[in-house]
């Protein structure tokens, strides 16, 4: 189901709205994932054509992998996009998103890498790695 769904930052420097349908979130717990966020990722995802962003001059981009990016606010340091380069998606972090928004829990991935701090018990399906269905900057 499509609804609008909007966000930002925690200074509101960058907003973004949603109109098109998002992916249930993902969970990553990756290495590179726990060390930007001092946790793990949670994610959406949506069609490039979906999302708009005000305050796109605020947001910049570090190539975190060869083949991917990741976006933040260049303000107040916020988390807020992944990009895999050559997709015409975006993964959205779900708790830059304003609430209600309407998001579930999908899985968690890269599992394997988690941190010792821990346990993941929420009875979502677990990976060690990734899936063939979610695209990764190691796939």
């Amino acid at each position: 189901m499509n609804k609008q769904r909007s966000g930002s930052c925690g200074c509101g420097a960058v907003n973004f709205t949603v109109t098109g349908s998002v992916r249930d979130v993902i969970y990553c717990h990756c290495s590179q994932c726990r060390k930007q966020t001092g946790h793990f990722y949670a994610a959406t995802n949506v069609a490039d054509s979906d999302i708009s962003v005000q305050g796109v001059e605020n947001v910049t981009w570090y190539h975190s992998s060869a083949v991917a990016r990741r976006g933040f606010c260049r303000v107040c340091g916020s988390a807020l996009f992944w990009k895999l380069d050559g997709l015409d998606t975006i993964s959205v972090m779900a708790g830059a998103f304003d609430t209600p928004s309407g998001l579930k829990g999908e899985c968690h991935i890269f599992v394997a890498d988690k941190g010792d701090y821990y346990e993941i018990d929420d009875g979502l399906p677990q990976f060690p790695q990734s899936t063939p269905a979610i695209k990764v900057a190691g796939d």
